[in-house]
């Protein structure tokens, strides 16, 4: 199976989703328990949310593969995102929930990490940096945004629910400062949703190692409650109609980011 599916634009934006992907080897699946075979930690039905973004003009890349195989927006290093708080790993190992996703003893060894980095994690980055520089080749300048979801409530993480809507930015660090406004300008007026900006999320590897807004690449993440757009208990089941009030609003966001030009 491909590790992505890729749609070339030709605005400035860069829509990148990496975790709606379901995927698993059958040499890792046979491993793993009946629950992480459920997948639940999976970004439920974002490619689906973001499937617009060709027809504005901007590039999407979705990746196939589940988190479980190797999560493409954690640090490789092992540095943890959010210190001092709980951190899944590069190939995790524990759902979100905190079921153990292997049988007993069938963990993955440090090889089989690397290797699972070799094979999953190095390629996604590679095209994500060959289509930012493509993106500013053309344009002077290039925007990532880093789509997302995951269940309103996941007490491993966060206390209470989640705001709808999660802008990070790494602190402002990713992006420049109006880059952060748009977002957060147009979160504030989605009269249906709630919203923060670097809040509990703000902003995972993705976003922290694209964005160099000196370099003139920006770099954002929008972590979305998934109450929002679909049912929780039954989260396989798109409901387009659910998700439509939510759908506006990304593409909302997606065409003022396109629209934006460095001062």
């Amino acid at each position: 199976m491909l590790l992505w599916q890729l749609t070339r634009g030709d605005s400035p934006l860069l829509v990148s989703v990496p975790h709606a992907g379901r995927h698993i080897p059958d040499a890792i699946a046979l491993r793993m328990t009946a629950r992480a075979l459920d997948v639940p930690d999976t970004d439920w039905h974002v490619d689906e949310l973001y499937a617009f973004v060709p027809s504005t003009g901007a590039t999407l890349v979705v990746a196939t593969h589940s988190r479980y195989v190797v999560d493409l927006n954690r640090d490789p290093s092992g540095a943890a995102l959010y210190p001092g708080a709980d951190n899944t790993e590069l190939c995790p190992t524990r759902t979100f929930d905190n079921t153990a996703i292997y049988a007993a003893a069938e963990e993955p060894s440090p090889s089989e990490i690397d290797a699972r980095r070799a094979t999953y994690f190095d390629p996604y980055h590679a095209l994500l940096a060959e289509e930012i520089l493509r993106i500013r080749a053309r344009h002077g300048y290039a925007i990532v945004l880093d789509g997302h979801s995951i269940a309103t409530e996941v007490p491993r993480f966060f206390e209470g629910k989640l705001p709808d809507l999660n802008v990070g930015t790494a602190d402002g660090v990713a992006c420049d400062a109006q880059v952060e406004r748009i977002a957060s300008d147009i979160a504030a007026s989605a009269r249906d949703f709630t919203h923060i900006v670097n809040g509990r999320f703000k902003g995972g590897y993705i976003t922290r190692s694209c964005g160099r807004p000196r370099e003139n690449v920006h770099a954002l993440q929008l972590e979305t409650a998934q109450s929002c757009y679909m049912d929780e208990a039954q989260p396989a089941a798109f409901d387009a109609e659910r998700a439509a009030r939510l759908g506006r609003v990304l593409e909302r966001l997606v065409v003022a980011l396109a629209e934006w030009r460095p001062r």
